[in-house]
């Protein structure tokens, strides 16, 4: 290989992802999208590639000025924007399409709270919210808030090439950078086999997620990095995640959404032990839906852990004594949603199944397309569902938010929760001034939620990547959407 070839390739970052639906902001629904916006699109504000505790800093706009209410926030746009030509008028124009209910984003939830918002001048524009929102500034730093040029082409770093659906996807840096990789490839390939494949053959630098059937050969008995990959200058990052895997029920579903009692005797079902084993230890056990290291997080065990003779107990509390429906004299069978047919996702769904058929219940599991398990659940046309909820910043508000009845499916309260209590504790939490108040009411949300299960919460989890000497100045983050715009090059293949 010549030394231009050899610097070619080595200007090529390659890392597996799942496809990608949307690269519109306003619908980048899942993580995926979110890893392709981040790429093309700049956003108002941006967190902090490299600090902890993470860090809102300029964006497209300077960090703004917000009055003593905190309802008028002052966005004035950064020298940077300016220098691309980008006004205030683009900025409330994208915001605009994010908040118009006409266009049924998914994100719509994050300018619930805006009033009105106008361009002062073409360097500057102002947000008017009708309630106190302290964790707006938060919100203008998500995907979902990108800002495209007002021919609709790209501000971020990268602009977007080739795009073979369900195969292939390439970014091109918009200005080329020294030491930067020029050119981002996301290949589409769902199989973790053959991406495990793929990372041993050198043919991808990044590997985002190791799935449980490859831990083995990544890592020792000792949780230390195989020597083999460790003397090839392959690196292990690992740490917990601002993330909450679960079972979701449909709240408006006869059977699960309207038997408290039904969902605690599942919960009670849920063998966390024999998870944690089957994931490798890589999990840790929830206690709720906000995941540790989140300030105003409730402390202590949850009321409906394992506990299967409880199950079986609160089981026929609910109407269905060892399993049986007296309607129709059967065993209770109630279906789980999964959003793909991945081997992972099957092994799970069928774990779950066995902790059911403990206590009697059957368990069938129903596998779609991503995009059209999104859909099913947006539109209440499931009974269970399979998920996880990525924290889009480090803040309570950002998971109690999703049994809020305001943000109903299609908005984040996918299991169409509704509880005028919970609300009563969440707009007081959103009213409060001081932290210690607002946490005071995040822990009595979480209170009300422990009770009345309307998920179960299977774990928090914990990140691990794994990645090449091809890529340098990477940082684990839980926010990595665009991170590979701060990559350098390493050494060539």
């Amino acid at each position: 290989m010549t030394a231009l070839a050899a610097l070619v390739l080595a200007a090529t970052f390659t890392r597996p992802l799942e496809r990608v639906v949307s690269t519109d902001p306003i619908m980048a629904q899942s993580v995926y999208d979110c890893h392709a916006v981040g790429l093309m699109y700049a956003t108002p504000l941006e967190v902090d590639y490299a600090a902890r505790p993470y860090r809102l800093v300029p964006g497209l706009c300077e960090l703004p000025e917000v009055s003593s209410d905190g309802l008028r926030y002052v966005f004035r746009m950064s020298h940077a924007a300016r220098r691309e030509g980008l006004t205030a008028h683009d900025a409330v124009r994208a915001l605009l399409r994010l908040k118009d209910p006409g266009n049924a984003s998914p994100g719509g939830w994050t300018m619930k709270s805006v009033a009105s918002m106008r361009a002062i001048d073409d360097g500057a524009f102002e947000i008017v919210l009708s309630s106190r929102t302290h964790v707006f500034p938060w919100m203008m730093a998500m995907s979902y808030a990108g800002v495209p040029a007002a021919d609709g082409s790209e501000t971020g770093p990268y602009r977007l090439v080739s795009w073979r659906r369900n195969h292939e996807m390439v970014f091109r840096r918009r200005a080329p950078e020294s030491g930067r990789f020029d050119e981002v490839r996301y290949l589409v390939v769902s199989d973790a086999s053959t991406q495990w494949l793929m990372f041993l053959k050198g043919e991808v630098d990044y590997l985002g997620e190791i799935t449980r059937d490859n831990w083995d050969a990544v890592v020792d008995s000792e949780g230390r990095l195989d020597a083999r990959l460790a003397s090839e200058g392959v690196e292990l990052h690992g740490w917990p995640a601002l993330q909450v895997s679960y079972f979701g029920f449909n709240m408006r579903d006869e059977t699960v959404g309207r038997n408290k009692k039904l969902r605690q005797a599942l919960c009670c079902a849920f063998d966390f032990p024999t998870w944690r084993k089957f994931m490798n230890n890589r999990v840790l056990e929830a206690n709720g839906p906000v995941p540790p290291g989140v300030d105003g997080r409730v402390e202590g065990p949850a009321p409906y852990r394992f506990d299967i003779e409880r199950a079986k107990a609160l089981l026929a509390e609910a109407g269905y004594p060892g399993g049986i429906d007296p309607a129709t004299g059967r065993r209770l069978v109630i279906t789980l949603s999964i959003g793909k047919a991945a081997q992972e996702g099957r092994e799970t769904g069928e774990l779950l199944a066995s902790f059911f058929e403990r206590i009697g219940v059957r368990l069938e599991l129903s596998f779609s397309t991503w995009s059209a398990f999104l859909q099913a659940v947006n539109e209440g046309r499931v009974q269970m569902y399979s998920m996880a909820w990525v924290g889009d910043y480090p803040d309570a508000e950002n998971f109690l938010q999703l049994f809020y009845s305001k943000n109903m499916s299609p908005g984040p309260n996918h299991s169409c929760y509704e509880n005028p209590a919970y609300d009563a504790e969440f707009e007081a939490a959103m009213a409060s001034e001081s932290p210690a108040e607002r946490n005071g009411h995040w822990r009595a949300c979480q209170d009300i939620l422990r009770e009345d299960c309307p998920w179960l919460i299977s774990a928090f989890p914990k990140n691990f990547t794994i990645l090449r000497p091809t890529v340098r100045d990477y940082v684990p983050s839980d926010f990595p959407y665009g991170e590979e715009a701060k990559f350098s090059v390493g050494e060539a293949r």
